[in-house]
């Protein structure tokens, strides 16, 4: 399987609030839980699944900080935001 398929494969299975996330973070940078629910205009409760679903893909990274869950999109994050951009 070519890294393509693996993407194309990723977009199908992801709820729609997922490409918000993403984007968000792209424009963004690293932020915690609150500022991406709204940045995203996702509700807290979606966004925690969705980032879950990122995170165990490999695309989000979640690191605490003080009290904070902060995410952050990974270098295979960058990449499929690059490929579904080239599509």
């Amino acid at each position: 399987m070519t890294l393509v398929e693996y993407f194309n494969g990723v977009q199908s299975r992801l709820p729609v609030e997922a490409e918000r996330v993403i984007r968000s973070l792209e424009d963004e940078g690293p932020m915690n839980k609150e500022e991406l629910s709204l940045t995203a205009k996702v509700k807290r409760a979606v966004l925690d699944h969705v980032v879950m679903q990122l995170y165990a893909l490999g695309l989000v990274d979640v690191e605490t900080e003080g009290k904070s869950k902060m995410c952050s999109l990974t270098k295979l994050g960058y990449e499929f935001l690059g490929k579904k951009n080239a599509v």
